[in-house]
């Protein structure tokens, strides 16, 4: 579709046509308008990953509505599921992962709802998790989760199927890793610094030694790629507050499917359980 100068509305309708059919097809190629002051340019180049929502893969309802905290999230936040590497890429394997992981939190852990915001398959497809998630982002403010104890009011978290602690991804959950990480520090207008490991702010072993060691790299490609896309992030990294607390990572912590290190703290918004 060849854009005119004044695309702000097409933006728009072309938002408001994903959300319609997204209702019919599952999938959505999401993104908040940006600020005012950023360039027409940037809004026609900026990334729109393709995410499937929670009707695409039968999502059970949350037993409330999570909590909403207005602007953007601190952190961005990358976990892996700890369950086993499947070489199933299909979109019916991811469907089901989905389902798995949102009847573990809800039945085994007693929360509302699935705790992370996205999922991304080792097939690459990325899902949304917990309802409400993909409008947060859309209209900029952050959906509470339930996926990193004592920060869950300012991180997004993003599950990466699989157990990294001596393998590395696939390639195409890394390259939708990338594309997931770049529409979130945009839309959220966050330095690639805000993406970080559950292991930063957790005592966790969390997401793997090998995936949380490619994380420089993974903010290196998310840069690279909006740079690609015309598009440019806040010059400065954390800073502050911001700055992670880097806790202990134990050396024995069992990998357990779905609870892979500490997910609610005393000092979160304490909603989450149903």
């Amino acid at each position: 579709m060849t854009r005119s100068h004044d695309f702000r509305p097409r933006i728009i309708s072309r938002r408001s046509m994903l959300l319609t059919s997204a209702a019919a097809a599952g999938t959505a190629a999401l993104g908040g308008l940006a600020a005012p002051a950023q360039a027409e340019t940037s809004l026609a180049n900026a990334p729109y990953p393709t995410i499937r929502n929670r009707s695409a893969w039968n999502a059970r309802a949350p037993r409330s509505t999570p909590q909403t905290v207005p602007g953007a999230p601190t952190y961005i936040v990358v976990h892996h599921t700890a369950t086993a590497n499947q070489t199933d890429y299909s979109l019916a394997r991811a469907y089901s992962l989905s389902r798995g992981i949102q009847n573990w939190h809800m039945d085994n852990n007693g929360w509302i709802d699935s705790g992370q915001q996205f999922t991304i398959s080792r097939g690459g497809h990325i899902m949304e998790g917990r309802a409400g998630s993909l409008l947060a982002v859309d209209r900029g403010y952050h959906l509470v989760g339930t996926h990193v104890a004592n920060y869950n009011g300012v991180a997004v978290g993003i599950e990466n199927e699989g157990t990294y602690t001596s393998v590395g991804p696939t390639s195409a959950l890394w390259s939708s890793l990338i594309q997931t990480c770049a529409w979130l520090c945009y839309f959220y207008n966050r330095p690639t610094s805000a993406i970080i490991g559950h292991r930063d702010l957790n005592s966790t072993q969390c997401p793997g030694d090998q995936l949380y060691s490619l994380l420089p790299i993974l903010r290196s490609d998310v840069a690279n790629y909006l740079a690609n896309h015309s598009l440019s992030l806040p010059a400065t990294g954390l800073t502050g507050s911001e700055v992670p607390p880097y806790p202990q990572v134990p050396a024995n912590e069992p990998l357990r499917a779905y609870e892979h290190g500490p997910a609610l703290g005393e000092d979160d918004l304490n909603a989450d359980l149903g």
